[in-house]
């Protein structure tokens, strides 16, 4: 279980949180440098981002496995997963938020619970789960309930059966991860909830598992009007289901 993992970074101008990120990336010990790779896609950031993770990519290169791949203009966080997700080498992909609001060493977490024990094909993060530990705004965690009351009225919430569609840590094996982003056409926040319906259309085992989660500054999410967009882009996504 875990031998090899492809970990995809989607980023917009996160040139102040990358330090941080690259001191946890260095001091990871979840696996050899050889069985990790990190995919960084930049998408079409107008800070530093770009030339620092090259730099600390070029300064780094026997010590950290990176790919760097750069849009010149912002195509969308779901864009950028999908990119760096499809050119994941490893036998294990996952796809988490480089604020680190879920830190890398959760997955050696879920190892030492044995979470990962029966090797289901993906793994959500969730952060509504009873052994979930979150530390979050009142109108962040209000704007949450307020997302799932009107994805449950859309998508019948038994047949979705996950609580957390946008936690942005979830694991996949290679093949599916791949299978599934390639029939993926959405661009933004909501491609969370496609690729979960694209996976319980293909009738993919998928597992939610706790995660400790917290909230932080500077955070790139406008939460009234995402939320107004991810409305929105729920019902579009209604209808193309229908028709599918």
């Amino acid at each position: 279980m875990l031998k090899s993992i492809s970990v995809v970074f989607p980023l917009y101008n996160e040139e102040k949180r990358l330090k941080k990120l690259f001191s946890e990336i260095s001091n990871q010990k979840i696996l050899k440098k050889k069985n990790i790779e990190f995919i960084f896609v930049n998408d079409g950031s107008n800070d530093e981002s770009f030339n620092l993770i090259n730099e600390i990519k070029n300064r780094n290169k026997n010590k950290i496995n990176i790919k760097l791949i750069n849009y010149k203009q912002n195509k969308g966080k779901g864009n950028a997963i999908k990119k760096g997700v499809l050119l994941a080498k490893k036998r294990w992909v996952l796809t988490m938020d480089i604020d680190l609001s879920v830190k890398l060493n959760q997955i050696k977490i879920w190892k030492s619970r044995n979470y990962l024990f029966k090797e289901k094909d993906v793994y959500f993060g969730s952060r509504l789960l009873k052994n979930s530990k979150v530390s979050s705004k009142k109108y962040r965690a209000l704007t949450g309930r307020l997302f799932n009351i009107i994805l449950g009225f859309l998508f019948d919430r038994k047949k979705l059966r996950i609580k957390d569609t946008q936690c942005g840590f979830k694991l996949y094996k290679n093949y599916i991860a791949k299978y599934i982003f390639k029939k993926s056409h959405e661009s933004g926040y909501i491609q969370d909830v496609e690729i979960l319906l694209l996976l319980l259309k293909k009738k993919i085992l998928v597992e939610e598992l706790p995660v400790t989660w917290s909230h932080k500054a500077g955070s790139k999410v406008n939460i009234f009007l995402d939320s107004v967009l991810m409305f929105l882009d729920l019902i579009k996504l209604k209808f193309k289901f229908i028709y599918r």
